[in-house]
C-alpha cells in the first residue's frame, strides 16, 4: 500500500509529464519515448513508452520493504501508471536495475522468454525486447543522432562500431549509404542488427556487412580511406572474456578515436558518444581538424535535463 500523500505526489507528477510529453510526441510523430526518469526519489523508476507497451526499470534502492510488500507497492504504482497512460498492466514490463552511468547492463541476459515487438521510429522498423535484457534494443536518447546519420549517409561508406542492435546501421541504410559495416563483440546483438536491417528490406549481404570482432583490435586492421562516416558508441567499461584487453573509455578514447580517424577518408566524420557521466574528452591528443560537442543538439525532448551521455562530431 502506497502512502496516500506520496501516491498523490506520484500521480500528479506523472499526469503532468505525460500530458506535456505526449503532446510533443504526437506533434513530432514519436511513438517511443521516455515518460519519466526518477523525477521523485520515492518512485525510482525509468518509464518508457514503446507504442502500446510500457517498460518500467526500477533502480535498485534500499526501500526497506519485504519482497511481498514491495510487489504490492509495485503493483499499486503500475495501477497509477495505467490510470494516467491508459496502458493495461498486462502490457507493462518491469525490470530492476542498478543505477549506472554506462551501458554494461546491455549484455546481461535476464530470462529466456525471447519476446520481441516491432516498433516504428521515423518510418523505420525496429525489434525491441522488453523481457530478456536490461536494455530494450533501442536507445531512445539517440533518436535525433540517428536521424542526423540518415541525413548525411547518402553515397557514403559507413562503419557502425559497438553497433549493439544496429539502429544506426538501419538509419544509414535508409539514408542511401553506399555500404554499411556493423561491428560488435556480441553475436546475439549482431544477429539482432541483421534482423533490424532485414525487416526494413536492407538484405544485400554485399552492402550490409556484419563483423563479429573486438572493436579495439578490429580498428588496427583497417587501411586508410576505408570509410567516410563512422559511428562509435562504446560501453564505459568492459572486461569481457572475449576481449584481448579491458576497455576503459576514459583511458582508451583517444586511441579508439585516432584509430577510427586513420581509417576515414579526408573530410570524413566520426560521431562519438559515451554514457560515462564524468567523461572528459582529451582534445589536444585527438588527431582531428575539428571536434564539436553536439550533446545538446542531439538531446530529444524526453531527455531534456535528464541526459547522461555525451556526443561529439569529429572531423578528420
Amino acid at each position: 500500500m502506497i502512502d496516500p500523500q506520496k501516491e498523490e505526489m506520484f500521480r500528479n507528477r506523472l499526469n503532468k509529464v505525460y500530458k506535456h510529453k505526449n503532446k510533443i510526441a504526437k506533434r513530432q510523430q514519436v511513438s517511443c519515448y521516455r515518460l519519466y526518469d526518477h523525477d521523485l526519489p520515492e518512485f525510482p523508476f525509468s518509464i518508457e513508452l514503446y507504442e502500446d507497451n510500457i517498460y518500467i526499470a526500477e533502480y535498485l534502492r534500499r526501500h526497506g520493504m519485504e519482497d511481498e510488500v514491495h510487489d504490492e507497492w509495485l503493483l499499486d504504482c503500475m495501477k497509477i501508471i495505467q490510470s494516467i497512460t491508459g496502458v493495461d498492466i498486462d502490457k507493462m514490463y518491469c525490470k530492476q536495475r542498478k543505477r549506472m552511468s554506462h551501458r554494461d547492463g546491455q549484455y546481461e541476459k535476464l530470462s529466456t522468454e525471447k519476446q520481441y515487438f516491432t516498433v516504428v521510429e521515423d518510418g523505420l522498423k525496429f525489434l525491441i525486447n522488453l523481457t530478456d535484457y536490461l536494455d530494450t534494443g533501442l536507445f531512445l536518447d539517440h533518436r535525433i543522432t540517428r536521424n542526423k546519420i540518415k541525413q548525411i549517409s547518402n553515397g557514403k561508406r559507413v562503419l557502425n562500431l559497438f553497433c549493439y542492435t544496429g539502429s544506426f546501421s538501419v538509419y544509414a541504410a535508409a539514408g542511401s549509404a553506399a555500404n554499411v559495416t556493423s561491428v560488435d563483440l556480441s553475436k546475439t546483438y549482431l544477429a539482432w542488427a541483421e534482423d533490424n536491417l532485414a525487416i526494413n528490406l536492407f538484405k544485400d549481404p554485399t552492402k550490409y556487412v556484419s563483423i563479429h570482432a573486438d572493436v579495439k583490435q578490429y580498428l588496427k586492421t583497417l587501411l586508410p580511406n576505408s570509410f567516410d562516416l563512422v559511428i562509435m558508441d562504446p560501453p564505459t567499461f568492459s572486461n569481457s572474456k572475449r576481449m584481448k584487453d579491458i576497455l576503459d573509455i576514459q583511458r582508451d578514447h583517444v586511441e579508439l578515436i585516432n584509430d577510427a580517424l586513420s581509417a576515414i577518408s579526408p573530410g570524413g566524420e566520426l560521431y562519438f558518444s559515451t554514457n560515462f557521466t564524468k567523461f572528459e574528452i582529451d582534445i589536444p591528443n585527438i588527431q582531428a581538424t575539428s571536434i564539436k560537442d553536439i550533446t545538446k543538439a542531439t538531446t530529444p525532448f524526453d531527455f531534456e535535463g535528464k541526459l547522461k551521455r555525451w556526443c561529439y562530431q569529429i572531423q578528420k
